[in-house]
This record gives C-alpha cells, structure tokens and sequence, in this order.
C-alpha cells in the first residue's frame, strides 16, 4: 500500500524544494526577492540590481560578513565625514576670530592716528561715557566699556582715548578706540583692556574724544 511518502527521484527534489523554500524564510530579514526555483515567469515587474542570495551556510542570524564589512566602512566614512565638519567649524571660527581682532586692531590704530592731529581734549567728549567692568566677568583683568553715541543729525566717526593712570596720577598705560560712520542716534560700546597687572590697580580716564 501507498505511504504518501516520496522515495527516489521524485521524493529528492520535494525535498530541495523544501530546503529552499526554508531558506528564503531565513533569509526574508536580511534580503528580499527569491525564486521559485523553476525560472518561470511570476506575472510581475522584473527588478534590476536585486542581490544574490548568499550561501546559506554562512548565515548566522546576523548580517553576513560581505553586508557588515560594508556596513562598518560607512560608519567609519560618516565618523571620519562628522570629524571633518567638525574641524572645518572650529578653522572657520578661529578664522573669524582672527578677523574680528585684525578689524578692532586697525580701527584702534585709525583712532590713535586721527588722535595725533587733535590739540586739547577733542570735541566729542559729551558723546563718549565710560563703564566699568567687573574684574569677576573678565579674569582678573582691567576693562572698561565705552560708549559712543552720535548726537549729531549726520554721520560721523569717533576716536577715543583712554589713559590708565597709578594712585599718583601717572599715565602708566594709553588705549585707543573708536567707531567708524556711525548714523545719527546710534551708539556703539567698545571694550578697552589694560594690559598691565592687575596689581597695583589703575583707574581709567577718558582723555581725548574727537568726531570726524
């Protein structure tokens, strides 16, 4: 009598059948698209570039080892791309900072400059005003804010002195500052440091003003 089991030829390929039908449910995670092992035409849209499936006695539950090298270099490529960023941030603020210190130097020395031709005191003394600056807020070190306002009805620019002098009333440092076109009603605070040590303290003067 029949057993409903197959033997020999027949019974061989029921079971690579089953074998492959297994291994495209394990392997259904990781790729997509299997054959039905005949070739024959399923009704749909062939798909370009679909990956082969790999041997599946290299399959161990997590991506073979082709995927995961692949895997691994592109998060080594986004790492090194992130660190890349990160270094071309940090050049262009210190690019920009080094800016910002070569513009404040050349308006300093166009101030001192302009300050050379000035006998007296100048002629803008009511629109400058100077601000102490907690020595908390700066480190230790001796600055002052000053503030440039135009109070005339046109555009002007500024040159400001500031003289650091000792308890006998000796100029022991001189600073320069100033703004540049500044429009009417508008002010501008620059910061004067001293660079001498905090130690003996000096006190800021305003010494010359000069609108031009």
């Amino acid at each position: 009598m029949p057993t409903g089991r197959l033997t020999g030829p027949a019974g061989s390929v029921r079971r690579i059948a089953a074998g492959s039908t297994l291994g495209c449910v394990l392997l259904a995670g990781a790729l997509t698209g299997c054959g039905d092992g005949g070739g024959q035409d399923t009704g749909s849209s062939p798909r370009t570039g679909t990956p082969r499936t790999p041997n599946a006695s290299s399959f161990s539950g997590e991506l073979p080892s082709a995927l995961a090298s692949s895997a691994s270099a592109a998060v080594s490529s986004a790492s090194v791309s992130a660190s890349a960023a990160a270094s071309s941030a940090s050049a262009r603020a210190s690019e920009f900072e080094a800016s910002v210190e070569a513009e404040t130097q050349r308006r300093n020395a166009a101030a001192e400059k302009e300050l050379k031709k000035v006998h007296g005191r100048g002629n803008a003394l009511a629109e400058v005003g100077m601000t102490g600056i907690p020595t908390a807020e700066t480190g230790g070190v001796l600055a002052v804010r000053v503030t440039i306002t135009n109070k005339t009805d046109g555009e002007a620019s500024y040159a400001v002195q500031v003289d650091f002098k000792n308890a006998d009333g000796k100029v022991v440092e001189t600073r320069y500052t100033g703004a540049e076109r500044l429009r009417p009603g508008k002010n501008e605070q620059p910061i004067v440091f001293s660079h001498q040590p905090p130690k003996p303290r000096l006190t800021p003067v305003l010494a010359k003003a000069q609108r031009y």
